[in-house]
């Protein structure tokens, strides 16, 4: 890219800051929430000299501060495909395919983030996107009428079309370009109190399902959560009442750990918020809410495998009405099948790993990736956690639910369709355990030749 251009990662935490901002002003308890998770991280690493250190060590302590996480449902494929040529001008590609149907919410999914390390570290913002499947409204007649209604609106200003087809042509965009970009693509993002239907209109697609409703009801897709990254999930949930904030019954994930894997994720209940209609008539509307998550180590398609299973043990066996210590405990339970200790999971390759060479150890014997266990052993390699940067269908599903209401349906049958929603999107979507494959072997091989040299 040529130096008269911002970088994609310049504009990508331009964006976040922005967004934060202004989810900030239209939802104020996400603003407790970020004083909140504050807290809870500064003490965490002031009783825990060694994760500090280690957080320092690999790079990660910056970006925990910056991080968040979106989350926005789009209506057509046309909305999609634009937001995959908008999030490209940060730097973002779709990576995972998700299939909420067959968990009662009617939408696939993907994530746009960052991909290369040195992104990741600088800002590793994420959009968790979904698309309405029209198909899988019942009325034929209420399907015709929702897809006509999304048909007539343009989630996108004049300006910021212009401003990506520049970047497309140019490969980049200057200073007031990128200032310009981040302050139109915004309004994609804003909350609008009023709908484009009427009440009638709104009532019919709110009992198909509440999240119909808010997909095609509204000129754009407001953002409906923004999540910070906490270090301790279960803290957090446990002080959110004394701040004024209700939180979901439930954290979402796998149990705690003295290893964290994947991620762990609770929100606060959505808001009721007024809502004028086309017809003049005024209601109430529940769609926003905050999120926060704990992420740990990425797992691999051996350690996937693992925690799908316990986690279907856990289901299928948990006790019913459970709070959440009571929930907690039932999954620990099941999950002591799963090793906690990274010696193990990198020896039973169960997660992935960055390798890093140590200077100034002496190194016997070969420099080889079949020589990797002694080298450990000698102290001339190191290993850090690989941080999993995605999610999970089964809490995604979780966290819309709570958010919905109970009158969701309990599935749509398995009605996973990649293929329509690449089509739709545009692109292929980046398989997310061959991207930490590619990482973690990448890393291996220049730790392995600073050795060697």
């Amino acid at each position: 890219m040529s130096s008269a251009y911002v970088s994609s990662d310049e504009i990508r935490d331009q964006f976040s800051s922005a967004m934060s901002a202004m989810y900030q002003q239209e939802v104020p308890q996400y603003g407790t929430l970020l004083s909140l998770v504050e807290a809870v991280n500064r003490e965490v690493l002031a009783a825990n000299p060694e994760l500090n250190g280690a957080l320092q060590e690999s790079d990660e302590l910056a970006r925990i501060n910056v991080e968040r996480h979106g989350a926005i449902r789009v209506g057509s494929a046309d909305e999609l495909a634009m937001l995959r040529r908008m999030f490209a001008v940060m730097g973002m590609e779709p990576v995972g395919y998700y299939d909420l149907a067959a968990a009662g919410v009617p939408v696939h999914s993907t994530a746009f983030r960052p991909v290369a390390d040195r992104a990741l570290k600088r800002n590793p913002f994420r959009v968790f996107t979904s698309l309405l499947r029209l198909e899988l409204i019942e009325k034929a007649e209420l399907r015709e009428q929702a897809s006509a209604i999304l048909s007539s609106r343009d989630i996108f200003t004049a300006n910021v079309k212009t401003l990506i087809e520049r970047f497309e042509q140019q490969g980049g965009l200057s200073a007031a370009d990128a200032e310009q970009f981040v302050q139109e693509a915004l309004e994609t993002f804003r909350w609008h109190d009023n709908a484009t239907v009427d009440l009638a209109t709104y009532d019919r697609l709110h009992n198909e399902h509440r999240l119909i409703a808010d997909v095609v009801c509204f000129r754009g897709p407001h953002i409906n959560h923004l999540t910070p990254r906490t270090l301790d999930i279960d803290e957090v949930q446990r002080r959110m009442p004394s701040v004024g904030i209700d939180p979901k019954a439930t954290i979402e994930g796998p149990p705690r750990r003295d290893c964290p894997i994947l991620l762990r994720q609770t929100s606060f209940k959505a808001l009721e918020e007024t809502i004028a209609f086309a017809d003049a008539a005024e209601g109430k509307h529940t769609a926003r809410f905050g999120e926060i998550e704990q992420r740990g180590i990425a797992l691999t398609k051996k350690g996937r495998e693992l925690y799908d299973r316990l986690l279907a043990t856990a289901r299928e066996s948990a006790p019913k009405g459970a709070d959440n210590d009571a929930h907690q405990a039932h999954l620990a339970e099941v999950f002591t099948a799963f090793p906690d200790d990274y010696a193990t999971l990198r020896r039973e390759a169960l997660a992935f790993f960055h390798y890093h060479a140590v200077k100034g150890v002496p190194v016997q014997g070969p420099v080889s990736i079949e020589q990797v266990d002694s080298l450990i052993q000698q102290g001339a390699l190191s290993v850090t956690p690989m941080i999993y940067e995605d999610f999970l269908p089964v809490s995604a599903a979780g966290i819309f639910q709570s958010n919905l209401g109970e009158s969701s349906h309990d599935n749509y049958g398995s009605s996973a369709s990649q293929q329509q929603f690449e089509q739709a999107l545009g692109a292929t979507v980046i398989d997310e355990i061959e991207l930490y494959t590619q990482r973690q072997q990448a890393s291996l091989e220049q730790a392995l030749v600073q050795l060697a040299n």
